[in-house]
């Protein structure tokens, strides 16, 4: 039988490689810009077309390469950085293994231009499918230009996979952002289709985090500075104010490197720890410098992950670090142990605790309850009664959904006992409406009564009609007499530009009025004037909150944002009109007993159960 196996040709060899370290036109713009920073270069220009798909260039003012080192640089495993197995765990530099060039050259077609301070011409070198085409000499100033053509020209599936372009020029702000970040004393520009999106001056690391994420955080950035023999912190925390429902603004950078580790993450989350709220990521952009023995940064292709040496050390230092500085800056909780005058003047205070006073105390079942061992939660129940009236009630209310599964939002309507014993809409507009604690509806019912969540119920009520709008029937617009405009960073005006088509269906009428600003004309009717710029400003953090589900559609991450955002939230006092409005909306929608996010909308509370929980 003739032998199965042969060795791959070079180019296809190259093609699979390549996957490896360019899975978009993001990962070429991160290996670039490294590259680029590498080179000693005090301004770095990047230029995209079409989000990366047909042009991505990176213009430099470094070192530039000799006309034998331009040549080499598109081999594989080409690179300056390393000549012997040890050099690998001292590495400081961005790139080190030799495969940006050569992965990029083997998907794309690439020409690169450079020049070195003391040569009189620089090289061209066009290469196509891992092959040199051209190469001549050419004028140019000190530095490095490299432009590349056309990416996954030759891999027409790959190609088909990338996204729509707002979604890959997100990526590529991302990846700008983060290298941005790292060098914020070089000169940072960044140009897509014609227009400047970034103009970044060399200055300190808070001037560039505005420059980044925006002057919201002008005020509310708290300076972290912690140096030991083993490591030293510095960077920027955000003041609890500032956490949002997306870990959107969280980086962390080990020896200038962006990562990304849960385990650093969570030593943060720890430091604000009582000081947040649940559920809510705090901004911080952190700089953690340590030897590079200490750490292994050649665990994956990206070098996004990586390895200490004592994890426990750099996590204790990292929570330390943070607990710290939000302390200096008086941001931590205090307790306040100054006692009120008037509790002194409490009889219980005053007058004293007889004998026969504090054998009744203890002879009581309460006091027993608190002092034997493991029975604080014990609480005696009268002869004869059983405990059996909690647990049955317990199993008959709805179950919460499991994490990490989702639930079947289309499934048919769970037949309770409401609904399948009375028609909901006659007989909730003559029942009484009581809110409680300004989050909960209350509604008697013939068998009981129903405890209703008011949000969980309006956002069911949003949901279904902007499902509606979304399939043809759109959602009226009011219009704004005094059009508000709001200014956005550019990876959330990226994010703008993708939705907008859909957000006009919705009642919002938006329009780009350039350099990240935009103009907003009209929002849906229930928005209350003078809220227009918060709406959005939610909506869009929402849909990035949304966003980390790769489960959902495009579609479903704004109907779900917008849902929320627009949604009654607890604490917000409602007129007895409104309760039966709501009601009786939400029992006219196709699943009035599932909000959303799986969660049960209300709660049915029987006359028999009722009566089990009091013993009658």
């Amino acid at each position: 039988m003739p032998d199965k196996i042969s060795l791959l040709p070079d180019h296809i060899a190259n093609q699979i490689a390549a996957g490896e370290v360019i899975q978009r036109p993001a990962s070429a713009v991160k290996e670039l810009l490294e590259n680029a920073v590498d080179a000693d270069a005090t301004e770095i220009k990047l230029i995209v077309n079409d989000a990366g798909k047909s042009l991505i260039q990176v213009i430099d003012n470094g070192s530039g390469m000799s006309e034998t080192d331009a040549r080499l640089s598109f081999e594989r495993h080409a690179t300056s950085k390393i000549n012997t197995i040890e050099d690998l765990f001292h590495i400081r530099t961005m790139g080190f293994r030799g495969e940006a060039l050569a992965s990029i050259a083997a998907v794309a077609q690439v020409e690169l231009k450079t020049k070195r301070e003391s040569d009189q011409a620089g090289v061209l070198i066009e290469v196509e499918n891992s092959t040199v085409i051209r190469q001549e000499p050419v004028a140019m100033p000190t530095g490095t230009s490299i432009c590349m053509k056309n990416l996954f020209f030759n891999v027409p599936a790959r190609r088909n996979f990338l996204k729509t372009n707002a979604a890959e020029l997100r990526h590529i702000i991302d990846e700008f952002t983060r290298v941005a970040l790292a060098f914020p004393l070089v000169f940072f520009s960044l140009t897509t289709n014609g227009q400047q999106m970034f103009h970044l001056e060399a200055g300190t690391l808070k001037q560039r985090i505005i420059q980044l994420l925006g002057s919201n955080y002008n005020a509310k950035l708290v300076s972290v500075k912690e140096e030991t023999d083993y490591l030293n912190i510095h960077g920027f925390v955000g003041k609890p104010e500032t956490a949002k429902k997306t870990r959107g603004d969280q980086y962390f950078f080990v020896n200038n490197r962006f990562i990304r580790s849960p385990y650093l993450n969570h030593a943060l989350m720890n430091a604000y720890n009582q000081m947040i709220p649940s559920e809510s990521f705090p901004m911080y952009v952190l700089f953690i410098d340590l030897d590079p023995v200490q750490v292994d940064v050649n665990v994956h292709p990206t070098k996004q992950e990586i390895k200490f040496e004592d994890e426990r050390i750099v996590y204790a230092f990292v929570q330390a670090a943070i607990k710290h500085s939000l302390a200096q800056f008086s941001i931590t909780p205090t307790l306040d142990f100054d006692l009120d005058a008037s509790i002194q003047q409490l009889p219980s205070i005053q007058q004293p605790f007889t004998e026969k006073q504090q054998w009744a105390t203890k002879s009581s079942s309460i006091f027993e309850g608190f002092t034997q061992q493991h029975q604080a939660h014990s609480i005696s129940s009268s002869p004869g009664q059983s405990e059996r009236p909690w647990k049955s009630l317990l199993d008959e209310l709805p179950r919460e959904p499991v994490p990490g599964q989702e639930p079947d939002f289309r499934a048919q309507p769970q037949n309770t006992g409401f609904l399948k014993s009375v028609s909901p809409a006659s007989y909730l507009h003559d029942a009484q409406h009581t809110q409680i604690n300004n989050t909960y509806i209350l509604v008697p019912s013939p068998a009981g009564f129903l405890l209703i969540h008011q949000q969980a119920a309006h956002e069911r009520i949003l949901y279904e009609r902007m499902n509606e709008a979304l399939t043809g029937k759109p959602v009226a617009t009011q219009q704004s007499l005094f059009p508000v405009s709001i200014d956005l960073v550019p990876a959330d005006a990226a994010i703008l530009e993708e939705v907008l088509p859909e957000l006009r269906l919705l009642g919002f009428m938006i329009e780009p009025f350039g350099n990240n600003t935009y103009v907003i004309q009209g929002t849906p009717a229930d928005v209350e004037q003078g809220y227009e710029k918060n709406t959005v400003e939610t909506l869009l953090d929402q849909y990035k909150h949304f966003s980390n589900d790769v489960k959902f559609s495009k579609r479903e991450k704004l109907i779900r944002a917008a849902a929320w955002q627009q949604s009654i939230k607890p604490g917000k006092r409602l007129t007895e009109r409104e309760m039966r409005i709501l009601t009786t909306d939400l029992f006219a929608s196709g699943q009035p007993n599932i909000a959303p996010n799986g969660s049960p909308v209300f709660l049915e509370f029987k006359n028999e159960q009722l009566d089990k929980m009091f013993g009658r």
